[in-house]
């Protein structure tokens, strides 16, 4: 078995005569929504309704001395389309998680033209939605 970090200094700091170093506490999810869109996903692909579905990912990085956008403002976490045909568009939020006017105008794009567009906090929505 190899001794942790933590048992590595604690033992150094023992044998030098030093305090030994208290326990770090533990970092919280600094990305409560990737539970979520993990679960969400899920649901999507073994929903009967749902003919297929793909994670989106926008931003932009910098390389060297240039920012590349990918993807667009806006654009659902997921996309995907119902058997029926419609386009089906899901933006993922932690609970108290907000849309950006860019998300709402997007969702709300998708529902004008006949598509399906809901916010999911929960693998529940996705459920409760697609019922």
């Amino acid at each position: 078995m190899n001794p942790t970090k933590r048992q590595i200094a604690a033992a150094m700091a023992f044998y030098s005569g030093e305090p030994i170093p208290k326990k770090t506490e533990r970092k919280k999810n600094a990305r409560p929504e990737a539970a979520i869109l993990a679960a969400v996903l899920a649901a999507l692909r073994n929903h009967p309704r749902v003919a297929w579905i793909e994670r989106m990912n926008s931003g932009a990085i910098k390389t060297d001395d240039r920012f590349i956008r990918y993807g667009f403002r806006g654009c659902s976490d997921i996309i995907g389309q119902l058997k029926g045909g419609r386009i089906l568009a899901v933006e993922v939020k932690a609970p108290g998680g907000r849309l950006t006017p860019e998300q709402c105008d997007f969702l709300d794009l998708v529902t004008r033209h006949g598509g399906l567009a809901f916010v999911a906090r929960s693998a529940d929505d996705v459920l409760r939605t697609l019922a």
